[in-house]
C-alpha cells in the first residue's frame, strides 16, 4: 500500500527538486531570507510552482494553506512562506537548510 507522500510527484524540473503549486490567486512575495523581516526582492505570478531545495523556521505566517513557521528555500536566497505554497504535508518535505 502506498503512503500519501507518493500522492505528491515532482513536476517534470529536472532540478531533481520536488515542485509545488503556489496557492492560486496570490502573488506571493519572495523574501531574501526566511521571515518577514527581510526584504522582499521578488514576486511568483499568479499559478507559480516553485521548487524546494530546503526548508527552515522563520517568521510564523498565515495563509491559505494554515499558520506555518516554515519557510521554503526556492533558489540561492529566495525564500516563500509554506503557508503559500500546497505541498500537502503540515511539516517538513524537503531536507532542512544549513
Amino acid at each position: 500500500m502506498e503512503n500519501d507522500s507518493s500522492q505528491v510527484q515532482s513536476l517534470a524540473t529536472g532540478s531533481g527538486f520536488q515542485t509545488f503549486p503556489v496557492a492560486p490567486g496570490y502573488r506571493v512575495n519572495v523574501r531574501s531570507g526566511p521571515g518577514t523581516n527581510y526584504s522582499v526582492i521578488d514576486t511568483l505570478p499568479y499559478g507559480a510552482s516553485v521548487s524546494i531545495r530546503c526548508q527552515c523556521d522563520g517568521t510564523t505566517v498565515s495563509g491559505p494553506y494554515g499558520t506555518s513557521d516554515i519557510w521554503d528555500c526556492i533558489g540561492n536566497g529566495r525564500f516563500v512562506s509554506d503557508a503559500y505554497v500546497k505541498t500537502g504535508a503540515d511539516g517538513y518535505v524537503a531536507n532542512r537548510c544549513s
